[in-house]
């Protein structure tokens, strides 16, 4: 049955691979960051409505998310679509192929009727790159009652999984008291000192972090003239860790830095962590190693994650969901191994034949994984019982990694973490 269902998808995927590679394309062509793809958002609507079946807009309470669900049964597959770009350099993470990925496996699938033998959610996740988007989503319910969620991302090689680590973004702001700083320096605070302090503080500590985890940052406000005392003073990191447990600990050192500064130059301190930790992703190796099976089948090659250096991590909210339900995460090629992603060669090649490519043989390979997932009653209990053995431990990281006082990209703060980076 399942052979069966796996050459009709693809098939189907064939057939309408044409309008993905343009949807694909258009999308590569206006890349739109965190929060702001109101064009991605209405051109991958406008298809699912146009494929007959239909979509919540504006889903969760963010203006370019959607939900859409079809099928019947007892099992729920959620297969997700990405679509933001960076600023600057725009698509250097390839969303356009993640977008399109999702929305020709899911269109796929749907055109199987009344031979799906199970229920599919479709799901447009906005924000992943800074914003935490699957995060603000789970929140709001979007993931609940799944059986499993995929999603396929690029890369300049084929992985079964992406290594990552867990990750949040902290803004750290002193203030302290201006004065000439010839005339009067004892009148004044040092709120520049205080940040030196701290980012001194912080490169100590990485002498007694472990190789998993990584402390760095920026100064973004440092003063307004040599001759004044600065008064306020701006700095943002990004703390990282091998799961999110780990990283709590470690944003608790890390606040002990910040707290340093401000003590040894008199200032004031305010911390604001964004709102949500992005957690490591907790790969369904179960599931995995079918989306592998079913990608090596179109021809793919995959890299031995064995192979991988151990500093070649980054970070995803999809991390975030596969604490909550069983997941993957595995990798396409779309670009040689030696581009690497978020920079602008790596945007060329994400528009380019060879991600076309990408986006049709990830289509199919999500599509005959969710074929797998629905018909392989075994496969899909083997899955839940592996993500029963840590799920404590989930209910843990996901309980610490909200932060009510913080901010994401459209708001206050203007915090959002760190999305595949």
């Amino acid at each position: 049955m399942s052979a069966a269902l796996k050459k009709k998808v693809c098939d189907m995927i064939d057939a309408m691979a044409g309008d993905l590679v343009e949807a694909s394309r258009a999308i590569h062509a206006k890349p739109e960051v965190a929060f702001e793809e109101k064009f991605a958002h209405g051109l991958l609507t406008d298809k699912v409505e146009a494929a007959g079946l239909s979509v919540e807009r504006h889903a969760c309470g963010l203006d370019t998310a959607f939900i859409s669900s079809f099928g019947a049964g007892d099992t729920e597959v959620g297969i997700l679509s990405e679509y933001d770009a960076l600023p600057g350099i725009g698509h250097a993470c390839g969303h356009n192929i993640i977008a399109t990925t999702g929305l020709g496996a899911s269109l796929a699938l749907a055109k199987l009727n009344g031979e799906l033998p199970g229920k599919v959610r479709y799901l447009g996740t906005p924000a992943e790159e800074s914003g935490n988007g699957k995060e603000l989503m789970a929140r709001q319910g979007a993931f609940e009652d799944l059986d499993a969620a995929m999603m396929v991302h690029p890369a300049g090689i084929d992985l079964i999984t992406m290594p990552s680590l867990a990750v949040n973004e902290v803004r750290v702001t002193y203030t302290g008291k201006a004065a000439h700083a010839s005339a009067m320096p004892f009148a004044g605070v040092n709120a520049l000192d205080a940040l030196v302090t701290a980012y001194q503080s912080i490169a100590q500590l990485r002498q007694h972090i472990k190789q998993s985890e990584r402390i760095h940052g920026i100064f973004n406000e440092a003063g307004l003239a040599p001759n004044i005392v600065p008064d306020h003073a701006v700095g943002t990191f990004y703390v990282r860790a091998e799961n999110g447990l780990a990283l709590a600990e470690l944003k608790q050192r890390v606040k002990n830095c910040f707290e340093a500064g401000a003590l040894a130059a008199g200032c004031d301190v305010q911390i604001d962590w964004a709102l949500g930790d992005y957690l490591e992703i907790k790969e369904s190796w179960a599931i995995a190693e079918r989306y592998q099976q079913n990608a090596e089948s179109l021809g793919r090659t995959f890299f031995p994650l064995d192979k991988m250096p151990t500093s070649g991590a980054g970070s995803t909210d999809m991390g975030n969901i596969s604490h909550r339900v069983p997941s993957i995460h595995p990798m396409i090629a779309v670009a040689p191994p030696s581009v690497v992603i978020h920079n602008p060669e790596f945007a060329k090649w994400a528009g380019s034949e060879k991600g076309d490519k990408a986006v049709i043989d990830g289509a199919k390979s999500l599509a005959m994984t969710a074929v797998d997932v629905l018909t392989d009653k075994a496969l899909m209990q083997q899955a839940r019982d592996n993500f029963a053995e840590t799920a404590d431990f989930s209910a843990q990281s996901i309980a610490q990694a909200w932060h009510g006082e913080g901010g994401h990209g459209d708001g206050d703060v203007g915090l959002g973490g760190c999305g595949c980076c």
